[in-house]
């Protein structure tokens, strides 16, 4: 455990009271438009001993800016952010997962595409926390969820420098840069879960992170058969697919549509490998719709374009309400040979 007396190197402000301390933090450019919870120097402590970790430990180096995230900022920003501490190991293992090369931080960050963090959280913290996997899965209720993802956010914001109209350029951005984080829901997936799939063992806890666009909802009440729900998705992601296409989707599979495609036995890998061959574009067709240059040719009416590199790029992820006839898929930021890769990190607990 952290002693109290540990030095922390931020500087201190003096303040009135709560009101005057939240209005300061506006002030200093602080917040993303939500008030923040004023960092004291307790609860800033608090959440370093909950992650066993010292203030000047560097958890984070940001190449393409040259900073170094330590673990006292990143704590502070939990704090704002209204983490409880225990939620601080997830937020520490995200940020991680910012710096690492596959990542690629300076371009989704800064684009004009606008992609937010997407997180995913697997493993026994999900539960023991209160992540939501279920019901209104994007929504607001969810404490573990709503202020994990806010506090990356704030993380780049106030310390790596991400700033709206100035490093971050995103020409609409979405509600997701506020927060965007969901839990897969293991009890009730049929299948493998995600972080088992990338090599992790079950018992341990892991946060994924993608650079993504918001989700695209999907509908399907008709159809009884694995196959009918998938052709309904399909046609919906190919049309979004017609651009320059996207290094990974992420489909989210709720209640209803998991249950009829896990009847049918299909497997994760069965639904990525139907996803990949039925989502393939002919370059004619983009070309027409003017999303490629160039005149149409008669060898690119039956040459195909697919939407990611490869079936394993769809990642399959179980999660939503039990009821409703509703799924989505989520496109990852799509920046040419620069692309981002969704990287998975342990969540870790330090702790002595």
């Amino acid at each position: 455990m952290l002693a109290m007396t540990t030095q922390l190197a931020s500087k201190r402000y003096a303040v009135e009271d709560l009101n005057h301390a939240i209005d300061f933090c506006y002030q200093q450019g602080w917040t993303d438009g939500l008030p923040v919870v004023p960092p004291t120097e307790r609860a800033v402590l608090s959440m370093l001993d909950a992650a066993g970790l010292e203030p000047d430990k560097q958890v984070a180096f940001i190449t393409n800016r040259q900073v170094a995230v330590t673990a006292e900022k990143v704590a502070v920003n939990a704090v704002m952010a209204g983490c409880l501490p225990e939620y601080m190991p997830i937020v520490v293992a995200a940020v991680e997962a910012l710096a690492e090369p596959t990542w690629g931080y300076h371009g989704p960050a800064t684009s004009t595409g606008g992609a937010a963090v997407l997180m995913i959280v697997n493993g026994p913290v999900s539960a023991k926390l209160g992540f939501n996997s279920g019901d209104n899965l994007f929504g607001p209720g969810w404490r573990a969820n709503a202020t994990t993802g806010r506090a990356v956010r704030l993380v780049m914001r106030n310390v790596i420098g991400t700033l709206p109209g100035a490093l971050d350029r995103g020409t609409v951005g979405h509600p997701g840069k506020y927060s965007y984080v969901i839990a897969e829901n293991e009890a009730d997936s049929p299948w493998t879960p995600f972080h088992v799939e990338r090599g992790f063992k079950a018992e341990q806890s892991v946060v994924t992170v993608m650079a993504a666009e918001g989700p695209h909802q999907f509908y399907n009440q008709l159809s009884s058969t694995a196959k009918g729900v998938l052709t309904s998705l399909c046609d919906d992601m190919k049309h979004h697919g017609s651009t320059n296409g996207q290094p990974q989707y992420v489909v989210v599979l709720a209640g209803e549509h998991m249950r009829t495609i896990a009847r049918d036995g299909w497997s994760k890998a069965d639904i990525q490998k139907f996803v990949f061959e039925n989502t393939q574009n002919s370059l004619a067709h983009i070309k027409r719709v003017e999303r490629l240059a160039g005149a149409v040719t008669a060898e690119d009416e039956t040459t195909m374009r697919p939407i990611v590199p490869s079936a394993e790029d769809v990642l399959v992820i179980a999660a939503g309400g039990r009821a409703g006839a509703f799924s989505c898929y989520i496109p990852a930021w799509a920046g040419g040979k620069k692309s981002s890769q969704s990287v998975s990190k342990l969540i870790q607990d330090r702790r002595a």
